[in-house]
């Protein structure tokens, strides 16, 4: 469908009961959308050429009941509403900085360069709850929000509140600056907006500043050609491209990839301040990057952009390029928990200075281990993608290790503190946290570096999406929780299914057909690398050839009633490190299902030092829900081994130590330091018996 954009009519169903129909107007640049119907998915890639599993539309599954269910309505009426009023107020500052740039406020601008797009997250997290709970006020506040933005906005489009409000700092001056970090969530968030109210007023915005991007970077100039370094822009431009039709965008993402690696690597005025080479993935173009290498989160965006432009042109370099990044990352410098970037500070392999970000392969320290909350968010975002690409279900199990252990951790069980890093082990003492900026011993409740507390609430309020995919003639489930389903298929035909489960605690998943079309189409189950020995039946038989770490694809006729019986064993398993992570020689994490556990202090003696834990082989490791304890979870009741001599030496002789047993819990490592301040390791040294 063609339309003018003075009289598009965009139809659309945030609750499927109701269908609105919008009459949008005023987009400033008179373009021609080309807006489809079925084309509101969180990445817009209904019709991009070279995706096997496009996005349902946002609004289309809502969790019902248990583990995500909770965790929603948690970002509904909790998460949601007091970042806002971090962010509108005088802590967080954001709304602020935007007043003071449109002349409505007096002061200055406060928080780091990047807030702005901090800012426009929380917006798109407000919108993807307002798809679901339909609650018109968060609408009309954002409209408010909307017009205060768009007095800011400067004449010729440029929008960054830092240096629309100092004078003092030219625009794209220096890249520290991270003004297209600000782009590419304004440009984002626009999009989110427009497909699910169908207005334009933020939209508009988002076209004259994507608009004036490309009158200034296209023809490039040695001037700018480093400025595209944090790579929200690429995933932002290839989503205006794909809600408005225009192609210069997507022609500017793709130079924003082929301008890597095209240059020496010097400081100029352009990047002093910052650091340079591999910290910013520039020393390598991406097509030839064998490593990643530098920032994880620039690292990661900058590979989702990748996949999106991939998604549009088909180029089988940048796909080639991306999964053999995909498993450096994955096999090379990933923590159990789904976790990336393993230091604060430290040198890339072609001994660039680096910060929060990739080191050696197999580096891997616990302690120490920097894994921000904003990059593993990126990896889950990164691999979402690749599966849209590839519909292969690796991509699907990162996805789901992230959301259930690195991803949640970054938030408290109250939904009102944060934690930027997010290590595997911490010690009492060893850390001197007065000379960090960024490392807490508890969880805050406010963060002047605010980038991870909305990234994570933004994916856990547009999770519902996340949850299924369309394939070429059906459905595929990504995602396993109580939900609900409907939506139409690539014919157009209404699928309606309803999932109930007490994922991640059980391994039990009935998913019933509550409407659908009488032709023959498929349904893909997602069967998780670890749960080896699941078992498939429809109505009641077996299906064969189940194999884990695959879709389970069941094309059939179906109707009304059907049930399809996804059962995983939920083995308590000991997880080891490859040989070459030297700090997790002869230890073992515990998982269960996806589920990453962890021993905290608060389960020890008093005064017990976490390193004088053994875990045992021969001990029976007992799953035990507590449906009071940290939010309703299962522990894992076990007996450790705690060893009673002390070491007071860098090194001691040693003979046989006396160890004694104790009887303890352990807990979901998402759920730890909501007890008090304590010690914690997700590894410990296992005596085999």
């Amino acid at each position: 469908m063609l339309l003018t954009v003075g009289s598009i009519l965009v139809m659309f169903a945030c609750n499927k009961s109701k269908e609105k129909v919008h009459n949008t107007t005023n987009l400033k640049s008179n373009k021609i959308a080309m807006i489809k119907y079925n084309a509101r998915g969180i990445i817009n890639n209904t019709n991009s050429p070279h995706v096997k599993l496009k996005s349902i539309d946002i609004g289309d599954c809502h969790w019902t009941e248990g583990f995500w269910a909770d965790k929603w309505k948690q970002a509904e009426e909790t998460m949601v509403p007091y970042m806002g009023e971090l962010l509108k107020g005088d802590v967080g500052h954001g709304l602020n900085n935007f007043k003071i740039a449109a002349g409505l406020k007096d002061g200055k601008h406060q928080g780091w360069w990047w807030h702005d797009g901090d800012f426009y997250k929380w917006m798109e997290a407000s919108m993807y709850i307002y798809a679901v709970n339909n609650n018109e006020e968060i609408v009309k506040e954002l409209d408010q929000i909307i017009e205060i933005i768009n007095k800011a906005q400067q004449e010729n489009g440029y929008l960054s509140t830092p240096s629309i409000i100092d004078k003092n700092i030219k625009p794209f001056s220096n890249r520290r600056y991270h003004e297209l970090y600000n782009s590419g969530h304004l440009l984002t968030s626009a999009c989110i907006h427009h497909r699910i109210t169908g207005k334009t007023n933020f939209l508009d915005i988002a076209i004259k500043h994507a608009d004036y991007l490309y009158d200034l970077f296209v023809p490039i100039t040695p001037e700018l050609e480093r400025f595209g370094f944090n790579q929200t822009q690429i995933m932002g431009l290839v989503e205006m491209y794909r809600t408005v039709n225009d192609k210069r965008y997507l022609e500017l993402a793709e130079q924003f990839i082929n301008l890597r690696g095209t240059y020496e690597i010097n400081d100029t005025t352009a990047t002093k301040g910052y650091p340079i080479g591999d910290m910013v993935q520039e020393r390598v173009s991406l097509r030839k990057e064998t490593e990643a290498v530098g920032h994880a989160v620039l690292a990661l965006y900058y590979y989702a952009g990748a996949a999106d432009v991939y998604a549009e042109t088909g180029e089988k370099a940048l796909i080639d390029a991306l999964d053999r990044l995909w498993g450096n990352v994955t096999n090379k410098k990933m923590y159990v928990t789904g976790a990336v970037g393993q230091t604060h500070y430290g040198r890339s392999s072609r001994l660039d200075k680096i910060e929060e970000g990739f080191i050696d392969e197999y580096m891997m320290p616990n302690m120490t281990a920097y894994n921000e909350t904003c990059a593993n968010i990126c990896n889950a975002m990164f691999n979402y993608r690749m599966l849209t690409l590839t519909g292969d279900s690796k991509h699907g199990d990162i996805m789901e290790l992230v959301l259930h252990n690195s991803g949640l951790s970054g938030i408290g069980l109250g939904g009102k503190d944060y934690y930027y890093s997010n290590p595997l082990r911490k010690i009492e003492g060893a850390l001197d946290y007065e000379k960090m900026n960024v490392e807490f011993p508890e969880r805050q409740p406010y963060l002047k570096c605010f980038c991870c507390p909305p990234n994570l609430v933004r994916t856990i309020a547009k999770s519902p999406a996340w949850a299924y995919s369309k394939t070429e003639n059906g459905i595929a489930v990504n995602l396993y929780g109580g939900n609900n389903l409907e939506t139409t298929l690539l014919d157009g035909s209404t699928l309606k299914l309803s999932q109930k489960s007490n994922y991640p605690w059980d391994g039990e998943v009935d998913i019933i057909i509550e409407e659908s079309k009488p032709e023959p189409f498929e349904i893909s189950i997602r069967i998780p690398t670890w749960a080896k020995g699941s078992s498939v039946k429809v109505n009641g038989k077996t299906v064969d050839n189940i194999v884990a770490g695959s879709f389970a694809k069941i094309g059939r006729p179906w109707k009304t009633g059907d049930i399809i019986s996804l059962e995983m064993p939920m083995e308590t398993k000991f997880i080891e490190g490859h040989p070459r992570i030297e700090e997790v020689r002869n230890q073992v994490a515990v998982k269960r299902g996806p589920i990453v556990y962890t021993l905290e202090s608060p389960d020890l003696p008093k005064g017990t030092a976490i390193t004088d834990v053994y875990i045992s082989s021969s001990e029976e490791l007992r799953p035990v829900f507590k449906p009071d304890f940290l939010g309703g979870v299962i522990t894992i009741e076990t007996d450790l081994l705690i060893r009673k001599d002390n070491l007071e030496s860098m090194y001691n002789e040693v003979k046989k130590p006396k160890m004694e047993n104790y009887a303890t819990q352990l807990i979901p490592y998402y759920t730890w330091s909501n007890r008090g301040q304590g010690e914690m390791t997700v590894f410990m040294p296992i005596i085999w018996d």
